[in-house]
C-alpha cells in the first residue's frame, strides 16, 4: 500500500527528544504513520547495534501517530501509552530505521495499534503493539 506524503501544514516543530534522537515523520494520514531515522553512534549498544530502546520508542512513537491524525493543524490529538508489546527480529543491515504504525482499532477514548520497523532493505527488524488513551483535552 503506497501512502501519501506528510503534508507540510502538518509539521510539527521537533521535541527535545526527537531531536536528539533524529527521527522525522514523513508519512501521516488517517490510521497510519511512518517514522525515518537515520542510524548514527549515539544510538548504538555495547554489540555497536542500535539500543533496543530505541526501537522500542520509535514503535511507541508511530503507534501514537497513527491513532492521533486529525489532518488540522490547529487540532492537535494527543494520547498516552496503556501497554505495548515489543518483539526484537533481527538487526538493520541497512543504514537507516523505518518505523511505519496503524491505528487498528478502538473508541473515543482509547485505541489500538500496531507498528513495524524495518531498514531500506526491507529486513523486518522489530514489531510492536500497544494500547493507547487519548488525553482528556486536545491542543
Amino acid at each position: 500500500m503506497t501512502h501519501k506524503p506528510l503534508d507540510p501544514a502538518l509539521e510539527e516543530t521537533p521535541y527535545e527528544l526527537q531531536k536528539h534522537l533524529g527521527f522525522r515523520i514523513t508519512h501521516w494520514d488517517v490510521d497510519y504513520a511512518r517514522l525515518e531515522l537515520p542510524i548514527a553512534p549515539h544510538l548504538m549498544n555495547r554489540a555497536g547495534i542500535p539500543h533496543g530502546g530505541i526501537y522500542a520508542t520509535l514503535l511507541d512513537t508511530v503507534m501514537g501517530f497513527a491513532g492521533c491524525y486529525t489532518g488540522d493543524p490547529a487540532h492537535k490529538c494527543l494520547a498516552l501509552t496503556l501497554s505495548m508489546t515489543t518483539n526484537f527480529l533481527s538487526r538493520p543491515k541497512g543504514q537507516g530505521l523505518i518505523a511505519e504504525g496503524w491505528r487498528t482499532g478502538g473508541g473515543a477514548k482509547t485505541f489500538f495499534a500496531e507498528s513495524t520497523i524495518s531498514d531500506e532493505t526491507g529486513e523486518i527488524i522489530a514489531r510492536g503493539s500497544g494500547a493507547f488513551k487519548y488525553r482528556a483535552t486536545t491542543l
